[in-house]
Order: C-alpha cells, then structure tokens, then sequence
C-alpha cells in the first residue's frame, strides 16, 4: 500500500510543469543583439521543432533598474528527463548548432553575456500546466510581472505555497490578473521561494489590478490567518515586457 501511494504521488507530480528561468546579465547593446538572434533563430525554433511550443522572452521595462542588463528566458518542460532530453538533442542538431554558432562559439573575450542565472521552478497544483497570456495589445507596451516570494523557513515556504493553493490563485483569478504560471523552486540562488508570473495590458493596468487586490475582501480576510503570518521574508517584483518574438 505504501509503495502504491508512492508511485501515486510520483505520477502526479509528472503532470505538474517543469520550468527552467534563465537570466541573462549583458553589459553591451551588442550583446543584447547577438543574444536576441540566437533566441531568435536558434534556441526556438529548435525547441519547437522538439516538443516545446511556447517559450517566453522577456525584457526589463524602462523603468526598472537592470532595464538594458537582463533578458529573461522562459522554457516550459513536462520533466527533469525531458530538459535533459533537450540539451542532448540541441548537442546533435546542425540546424540548431549552425543559427547560433555566434552564440555557442563565442570568443571568450568577446562574450554574449556577463554571466547566466538559472532557476528551477515546479509549477504548483492549482495551477500544473502554465497558461499562454490573453492580452491583445502591442507587445511593447505589455507589463509582465515576475514575482520572487522567499520564506526565512521551508516550513514558512510550504505555508506560502499553501495560501496559494488554497485561495491565493483564486483571488488572482478572479480579478484577471492573467496569470502564465505559479511555482516553486526546486533548485536556485534564493530558497526557499516561490515565484509566478501574472500580465497586464500596460502599466496602468497592472496598478489598477493590484489596487483592487489590496482592497479585495477574499485577500483580507486571507491574510490575516494565523496559519499564514510571516510566510514572505523578501518580496522581490520584476516589471517586464515580451520581446516581439516571444511565445508568451
């Protein structure tokens, strides 16, 4: 029997999204450019041609203090085994290996980036596949915001994840805040934490949203339970827009 809830367990944690966020630290316009073509005309179109249909790219917007020094990756994976699937068949795919030659061959002292972050997310129950956006405007004048929640414990953390889960989400919902996806990290810099992403027409959207949220009588009463107090020791919110050919 316990063997059997095992196996059970294991099977539904497959079905949740395996995320894999990269962040790139450039320094140059030069590197931005070479990294968009090999996103652009390397990276995705490979990925598509493997299984991966959506993958989203981000920017700062100029507002932000790293607007102009990051690009954000976001790659969506059924499993750990299909990532590393992934990085095996880009090693043996000429078509990938020859778009981003520039990419890949890259002189050491002339770099396409200053340096990567990666961070490895599971998407949560409530939501276990993540959600293409609904917005229709321009791309440009989109706000995606990418929000880091750390906890001081991992008991803390499980808390966060459960106010979610057990509410949070709907709340969010609720509202339209359009979420892509809601997580937590399996492997990273700062842990334990949480992250999502939600999306909004353009800026004034986003604060009109989160006014309503602040004020919205499900959150109130939510977060004063005793069972969730303390659980955010960090906060962290990135204010992004996709790249014209992002997936997301």
């Amino acid at each position: 029997m316990v063997l059997l809830c095992v196996f059970a367990t294991s099977a539904f944690a497959q079905k949740r999204d395996l995320y894999e966020l990269r962040k790139y630290h450039i320094e140059t316009k030069d590197q931005e450019a070479m990294l968009d073509t090999y996103l652009e005309k390397a990276l995705l179109p490979a990925a598509h041609k493997n299984g991966i249909a959506k993958i989203g790219v981000f920017k700062p917007v100029a507002s932000q203090e790293d607007s102009g020094k990051a690009v954000y990756v976001l790659i969506p994976f059924k499993s750990l085994e299909d990532r590393a699937a992934m990085a095996d068949k880009l090693m043996k795919d000429q078509q990938y290996q020859q778009a981003g030659k520039e990419y890949i061959q890259a002189a050491f002292d002339h770099p396409t980036y200053k340096r990567m972050e990666v961070t490895l997310l599971q998407a949560m129950t409530g939501q276990p596949k993540f959600t293409e956006s609904k917005l229709t405007g321009a791309k440009k004048d989109r706000v995606y915001e990418l929000r880091s929640y750390e906890s001081a414990t991992e008991h803390l953390h499980a808390q966060k994840v459960k106010m979610f889960n057990s509410g949070e989400m709907d709340i969010f919902n609720d509202l339209e805040f359009n979420p892509v996806f809601y997580s937590q990290a399996i492997a990273g810099a700062n842990m334990p934490n949480l992250m999502y992403m939600t999306t909004f027409e353009n800026m004034e959207s986003r604060d009109a949203h989160w006014k309503a949220f602040g004020s919205d009588s499900h959150w109130m009463a939510m977060k004063d339970l005793p069972e969730y107090q303390n659980t955010v020791s960090k906060n962290d919110s990135r204010l992004l827009y996709p790249t014209e050919y992002s997936d997301l």
